[in-house]
């Protein structure tokens, strides 16, 4: 047998499911407010995303310090980091072309 809903009651519902939904995401977005994606620091399998052919998204890095594979770094710290394949041996803030060895 099916319940009748009253009007009122499913847009309250609504209202609520909505709210919560946005409280959840709001620690996400701060969090990543506090970070900047940063090519050529991750290691291998263990970047945060992709920026190029070769990779997907999370965990698809085939070698350390790829160029086109990002991490979440702390704001400001990305051209401090090192990466042994960057042209200045630090992260940089875009992707680039790998310097040979």
């Amino acid at each position: 047998m099916s319940q009748i809903v009253h009007p009122s009651s499913a847009a309250a519902l609504a209202l609520a499911l909505g709210t919560a939904l946005t409280l959840v995401s709001a620690p996400v977005q701060a969090q990543n407010a506090d970070k900047e994606k940063c090519y050529g620091v991750a290691m291998k399998g263990k970047n945060d995303c992709a920026a190029g052919p070769g990779t997907t998204c999370a965990g698809t890095s085939k070698m350390d310090h790829q160029a086109n594979a990002w991490s979440y770094v702390p704001k400001g710290t990305c051209e401090k980091t090192m990466s042994k394949t960057s042209p200045t041996g630090h992260g940089q803030l875009q992707t680039y072309m790998e310097k040979k060895s």
